[in-house]
């Protein structure tokens, strides 16, 4: 058997595949790791080539909800850090783990592609360095993000002004004199219009459906870090946490923005108070979905009209592994359809990392999807019972892990899960594999 058919590929140095490299390690798996970029961090890092991030970004979750356990951040780090510190961050993890020797950086993958039935290998090719490279892997590991390809709507109408998606906005000066209008009222939009009201000469919200809205801080502290200690029902958990949302937040209806459609955490809520401190002062309008654009004049679906010289698109992004055949991946609408997000029905040799998301899940929760599939596949070596436990289970068909939860039937949320199922799921599994490892 060659060098690289021993191995597995792993795509991405991301926080994910970071944790992956870090568990392949652990648990005695060779692999080889290519990241486009020229150091680890993955959207974290602004200067990396498809990063999305922009200059007042910062974690929407606690840093205590989402470091890893066995690597927890600095204490002169603050509660909420910015892309920069989180890009630290990454970088020291694999330092402190010895992970950067494993990856060939500068390496874009072309194409993943089978070389047989299940087990038989992948081929992998990617250019690096001005040339084209080719290898046979065991098996591969896609850990390269799930929001670095703009979801870019199409707008009905003519726009004779500046049109970029969030994916292009790098610091407020862009707004510098222009009146704005963001459309996409998810977490980026609601930073970014809050970013564009000091800069701006006016700045409009457009919004297609109600938002519910968390503050960051509660008596003091994150409010992510709050609770947790009882496990309450969701009926139950949404009246106590609707609750406390009035208190700390109000009626956002109040100052324009629409009654949401749905139940609290039928979607991701957006954790940003201060659009609702300059909408309730005046600073921001909030509007209607756009029904036609002319010019530069744009029509809302409540009949009313606005002038702008930049429309940013907070839309959101896609999935997209554009190096590999969606039929390869089980894809099923608009997301491949895995055993815990991560586990094809079919085929032991090929994981998909990362694509996975849920409130206050973290790196910790990735981490756990790392693990369990790296003990499976050490598993599935050493003719383990669980791991053919696991293998039976994942063929009978689809679990996404929603814990009940009716999530709305949009491409954002095609991969989300309810945290508590998730990791319990996950971690039943890790327990099992693990008890019967040498």
């Amino acid at each position: 058997m060659s060098e690289t058919r021993a191995k597995f590929a792993l795509l991405g140095a991301g926080p994910m595949g970071l944790a992956m490299a870090k568990v392949l390690r652990q648990q005695g798996i060779a692999f080889d790791g290519f990241e486009l970029h020229s150091d680890v961090g993955g959207l974290w890092d602004i200067e990396g080539p498809r990063s999305t991030m922009y200059e007042s970004a910062h974690l929407i979750s606690s840093k205590t909800m989402t470091e890893f356990a066995d690597f927890p951040m600095r204490e002169d780090v603050a509660e909420y850090p910015s892309h920069r510190e989180m890009a630290h961050y990454f970088r020291d993890f694999a330092d402190f783990f010895d992970l950067r020797p494993h990856f060939r950086f500068g390496a874009e993958i072309k194409e993943l592609a089978p070389v047989g039935d299940n087990g038989a290998g992948w081929r992998v090719i990617w250019r690096q360095g001005g040339q084209t490279h080719s290898a046979v892997y065991a098996g591969v590991m896609i850990a390269n993000g799930t929001l670095s390809t703009p979801n870019m709507p199409q707008f009905p109408g003519q726009f004779d002004g500046e049109l970029i998606h969030a994916a292009q906005y790098r610091h407020p000066e862009q707004f510098a004199g222009k009146r704005v209008l963001v459309v996409g009222a998810g977490n980026s939009g609601c930073d970014i219009a809050v970013d564009a009201v000091h800069h701006a000469a006016s700045c409009d919200l457009s919004m297609r459906r109600g938002y519910y809205f968390v503050p960051k801080y509660v008596f003091g502290k994150p409010a992510d870090t709050m609770g947790g200690a009882i496990k309450l029902p969701m009926w139950l958990k949404r009246h106590v946490d609707g609750l406390i949302l009035k208190w700390f937040v109000g009626n956002p209806q109040k100052y324009g923005f629409p009654k949401p459609d749905y139940k609290l955490y039928e979607s991701h809520p957006v954790v940003n108070s201060l659009v609702l401190y300059h909408a309730g002062h005046g600073d921001l309008k909030i509007r209607a979905d756009i029904s036609d654009i002319s010019g530069k004049t744009v029509s809302f679906a409540d009949g009313s009209q606005g002038e702008y010289d930049l429309i940013l698109a907070a839309t959101g992004y896609k999935l997209d592994y554009p190096f590999i055949d969606q039929a390869l991946l089980n894809w099923r609408n608009d997301a491949p359809h895995l055993y815990l997000n991560a586990m094809h029905p079919e085929r032991d040799d090929i994981f998909v990392l990362g694509m996975v998301e849920a409130a206050g899940l973290g790196w910790q929760g990735r981490h756990e999807q790392a693990e369990m599939v790296a003990r499976y596949i050490n598993g599935l070596r050493a003719g383990s019972p669980a791991a053919q436990k696991l293998k039976r289970t994942k063929q009978n068909g689809f679990v996404r892990a929603t814990g009940g939860m009716s999530y709305l039937e949009l491409p954002r949320m095609a991969y989300y899960v309810d945290k508590a199922t998730y990791r319990g799921a996950v971690t039943r599994w890790i327990k099992a594999l693990e008890a019967e490892q040498p």
